[in-house]
């Protein structure tokens, strides 16, 4: 279940707690490449500018969403555990 969103200045980042993990798109970061769409598109889209947005995370699995995110080339998102631990990158 999304617990949490977060902004920071207006479309730089965007911020969800799912599954206990702190998931964060940099959106300054992102290039598009859509590796995250790829590896869980119920997660992630790509907007009208190419870039990372949240569509419904809490649709797929931890393991999943950590995969997906894992995979963005740029590290352009982050997610760290319950604990404030980084996980990815």
């Amino acid at each position: 279940m999304t617990e949490n969103r977060a902004s920071a200045e207006p479309g730089e980042w965007d911020e969800r707690v799912v599954s206990g993990l702190r998931v964060r798109i940099d959106r300054t970061l992102c290039v598009g490449f859509g590796d995250c769409v790829t590896a869980a598109p119920d997660a992630f889209a790509l907007d009208a500018h190419d870039v990372a947005v949240f569509v419904t995370p809490d649709a797929v699995t931890r393991e999943q969403l950590l995969r997906a995110c894992a995979s963005c080339p740029v590290d352009a998102l982050t997610v760290w555990s319950e604990n404030g631990e980084q996980l990815v990158p």
